[in-house]
């Protein structure tokens, strides 16, 4: 997703992933796609340890495909709003089996919308919004 990210001209990319060779290959892929003008990096090890360290670096759109029988989450979720990882206008796309995991209501975030595609989904959080009272 970062490459997609990268082409289609994000100017920042933040990936994390724990496996060692993966990352390698994700930087080659990377390095390959992103112009001089864009900003990437890549952190490897275990998404709960690394997120702290992107702490009130707000994103205005997350991607997060963790493997499908995990039991990751729901304390990803709740550590980007803990950390303030999500920009108030932004977006977080979860990847995820709709057999396996039914999107919860998180904290002060709100499904905006779902996509299923057979035995993947996706499913769209963003900050809750304040509903009027003026008519």
């Amino acid at each position: 997703m970062g490459a997609e990210a990268l082409c289609r001209g994000a100017s920042v990319v933040v990936g994390v992933e724990k496996s060692k060779s993966a990352c390698g290959i994700i930087k080659q892929n990377w390095q390959q796609v992103a112009t001089s003008d864009q900003v990437w990096k890549l952190l490897q090890g275990d998404i709960l340890q690394q997120l702290p360290k992107l702490s009130e670096q707000p994103f205005d759109r997350i991607y997060f495909d963790p493997p499908y029988a995990s039991d990751l989450y729901t304390p990803v979720l709740e550590a980007i709003i803990r950390y303030k990882l999500l920009d108030i206008n932004g977006e977080i796309a979860v990847e995820h089996n709709p057999k396996l995991w039914i999107p919860p209501q998180i904290l002060e975030l709100e499904i905006c919308r779902e996509k299923v595609y057979g035995n993947t989904a996706v499913s769209f959080y963003s900050y809750q919004r304040a509903v009027s009272s003026e008519q």
